[in-house]
């Protein structure tokens, strides 16, 4: 994992939550090999209502649409490491959508990882 702060790429795709890759969900996926490739972090975030394309609305407040609300995975790390991230998303995220926005990093901290924790692939 990389410790970073000043200016940095935000990557935030945007699916369903009942989206998936070979049978697990597309956003835990994602997230997996956010990870395995050394980002400094990922994050997903479930929203309550949202649409897409298609302009279905799909909200909390409809109990026939609730299982497919919108799902936003967040990953931050350095420009050159997120743009060398985004060929592993290839093909995987059919409907959806992907963005790329430029951040500072004010803060990253992290908590030691505990004994037997794996730490991450090492650079």
């Amino acid at each position: 994992m990389s410790r970073l702060s000043g200016p940095a790429l935000r990557l935030t795709v945007l699916v369903g939550e009942s989206d998936r890759w070979h049978h697990r969900p597309l956003y835990s996926e994602i997230v997996h090999r956010a990870r395995a490739a050394g980002l400094a972090g990922a994050s997903v975030f479930r929203g309550i209502e949202g649409f897409g394309a298609s302009s279905l609305v799909h909200t909390t407040r409809l109990l026939s649409l609730s299982e497919d609300l919108p799902v936003a995975v967040v990953i931050v790390d350095e420009e050159e490491r997120v743009r060398a991230f985004l060929p592993r998303l290839d093909g995987m995220v059919a409907e959806g959508l992907v963005l790329l926005d430029r951040c500072e990093v004010v803060a990253c901290t992290g908590r030691p990882p505990e004994r037997g924790e794996r730490e991450g692939p090492a650079e």
